[in-house]
């Protein structure tokens, strides 16, 4: 491919999405990525961009990380996708590694591709083991573009497609009084993020998961707890859920499992729960999830996150950030700034929308690149590689600083 920017750009606007296009150009934040690596990318036209969004944890190891591009590439002498109606080796012990690390008894893996794919088999298994309906997600929360995912979702992203599905019911995050109300013998599953990033990196407050839990022990409804953004060390442990000291009776993985590199996600589920699969195996296939490359690249991803030395570089950058972020708004009180989130799932909370939107273009016009929160914009969504060095987080801070001035002026 020799086309320049401006071709991609207008292929892209014929293409592609139109209406992206005339986003990126009516904020002057138009980024065409070419080269990549670690916590970079570069433009087209050669601009450098420390990326801290990630693409919601994707690159959380950083952009083409050499030994999981080392092991996909051993791999290719050997395997393909593969073929989902046959026992597979590398989908076997990837799903060992996976139950390892899960409390005692979540140790049943399905594979998929994406996100959505993965709620969406939670949502059904949840139906086909409870034999009810209804599922209770949260407002302004968000499971993916599939059609359970989409409904169990905020509005905004079924609304246009006249996407309408009865028993879901959204309710605010953090509202005990809510779930006690609106929980009956007729609920399936309550699905939460353990972290709501769309929502703007919210984190529960007063023992929340552990009331949600119990709430659904006592209605005999079951915990799903989507970790496709806040797994695999983003937030200082290896599982976000980790920390509030509860066990879902299923966990959705995603984004960083796939390294960036190869797409592959996992819908895991308690072994109380295994025959329902036993008699129609192939109730539920999917001809592209857990292909074999991808879980060569996903076993990767788990060696590095799960080592006690990698969750400690987080916990310590998350300190360090943290430390330097607070001290900058109290530095500039005029911006209304507050820190939300869990390890480096970050949230940079403003004191109104405007005010994020322009210190998204200060950073970009700086070179970091950030985006807001799709149902907080006032929250600027910022998790940077977990692999950065003191000296890469001291340069994005200084970044920061030299914007929160000019905010401030």
């Amino acid at each position: 491919m020799d086309e320049n920017r401006d071709n991609a750009i207008e292929a892209y606007a014929r293409h592609i999405y139109p209406g992206k296009v005339d986003f990126y150009r009516k904020y002057d934040i138009m980024l065409v990525p070419e080269k990549r690596s670690g916590c970079f990318i570069y433009d087209m036209d050669g601009r450098k961009y420390y990326n801290c969004h990630c693409n919601g944890g994707v690159f959380n190891l950083g952009h083409r990380h050499p030994e999981v591009i080392e092991a996909v590439r051993e791999g290719l002498d050997l395997y393909d996708i593969g073929n989902h109606h046959l026992v597979s080796k590398p989908k076997a012990f990837l799903g060992k590694m996976i139950a390892e690390t899960m409390p005692s008894g979540l140790n049943q893996v399905v594979y998929g591709v994406s996100g959505g794919e993965a709620i969406d088999l939670a949502i059904k298994l949840s139906r086909g083991i409870t034999g009810r309906s209804d599922i209770i997600s949260v407002l302004g929360g968000y499971h993916g573009h599939t059609g359970l995912a989409m409904a169990a979702g905020d509005a905004r992203f079924r609304d246009q497609f006249k996407s309408q599905s009865p028993g879901f019911a959204q309710i605010p995050y953090n509202d005990m009084e809510m779930m006690e109300q609106t929980i009956s013998g007729e609920t399936a599953a309550v699905l939460l993020e353990t972290i709501p990033a769309t929502l703007g990196m919210v984190t529960p407050q007063d023992d929340y998961l552990k009331k949600v839990r119990k709430l659904c022990d006592e209605h005999e409804t079951l915990l799903i707890l989507d970790e496709v953004q806040a797994g695999f060390g983003r937030t200082g442990t290896l599982w976000g859920f980790e920390q509030y000291e509860i066990e879902p009776d299923m966990v959705v993985l995603g984004k960083g499992m796939s390294g960036g590199i190869y797409p592959i996600t996992a819908t895991v589920y308690h072994e109380k729960y295994a025959g329902f699969f036993k008699e129609d195996p192939f109730v539920h296939i999917s001809t592209f999830g857990g292909s074999e490359i991808g879980c060569l690249a996903a076993m990767e991803v788990l060696k590095i996150t799960n080592q006690t030395t990698f969750l400690s570089h987080v916990i310590d950058l998350s300190r360090y950030f943290r430390g330097r972020l607070h001290k900058l708004g109290e530095a500039h009180p005029s911006l209304g700034f507050k820190l939300r989130g869990l390890g480096l799932m970050l949230g940079l909370e403003f004191k109104d929308e405007t005010t994020a939107l322009f210190m998204i273009k200060l950073l970009f016009d700086k070179g970091v690149y950030v985006v807001y929160s799709g149902n907080d914009p006032k929250v600027i969504q910022f998790l940077p590689v977990l692999t950065i060095t003191l000296e890469e987080a001291d340069q994005i801070l200084e970044i920061l600083e030299s914007c929160f001035q000019l905010m401030a002026a």
